[in-house]
């Protein structure tokens, strides 16, 4: 007797409870996404109040370009804001663009956060005036942008095109956050933030298994 791979679906797994499955992977999905996003963005909340209360200023701290000693600020520029009012400009975007790149999983979405802000940080500390210090969460904005526009196209799941297009549509005019202009703005860490954004959605999307041919 010969034995031979089939495409069966396993006896007792029905249509309805793979779909059930899917929709509790989801909903898990989003709720791990939701918690996640909230804690970042609080945790930024919580160190501008504190930058507002204690004395010294917390900006120094942020990307200073060309300083070796200011590669440091490449993690921790994202969480330093210049006053309340940057910080608020990126809290909603960055709660909503967040909360999609992190549906697929928590751990693609830290592995995505670390080469955004990477990618977007070297960009600037390349870049940027050798006077100037960066900070603010704007480049994981724009990263988490390109992010789930890009993931759509390479993962080519339903949901996730859907999501890219949607993003897309409602988001579109960011884009010319990339292009030099108004002083004080940093174009760079937005154009390598979105730059990183598609990087990691390369990185970390789903690899297809090859198919096996039949085994007589």
């Amino acid at each position: 007797m010969n034995d031979h791979a089939t495409g069966m679906t396993p006896t007792g797994r029905s249509s309805s409870d793979l779909l059930k499955r899917r929709a509790g992977n989801l909903a898990a999905g989003a709720l791990g996404a939701a918690i996640i996003n909230v804690l970042m963005v609080g945790a930024m909340w919580v160190i501008e109040v504190a930058d507002y209360v204690l004395p010294g200023e917390f900006d120094v701290y942020g990307i200073r370009s060309w300083d070796p000693d200011g590669l440091g600020g490449i993690f921790l520029a994202p969480f330093l804001h210049a006053g309340f009012g940057h910080l608020m400009a990126n809290s909603l975007p960055l709660l909503i663009l967040g909360f999609l790149a992190a549906l697929r999983g928590i751990g693609r979405f830290l592995a995505a956060s670390l080469i955004i802000v990477l990618v977007s940080g070297l960009g600037v500390w390349f870049t940027s005036s050798p006077t100037a210090i960066t900070v603010g969460a704007s480049g994981l904005v724009f990263g988490y942008f390109g992010f789930v526009v890009a993931r759509g196209l390479f993962d080519r799941r339903a949901l996730d095109i859907v999501i890219g297009v949607g993003v897309a549509i409602a988001y579109y005019s960011i884009i010319w956050g990339v292009l030099p202009g108004e002083a004080g703005i940093s174009w760079q860490g937005h154009l390598f933030g979105l730059v990183g954004g598609v990087i990691a959605a390369w990185v970390v999307r789903r690899r297809r298994r090859r198919a096996v041919a039949p085994a007589y």
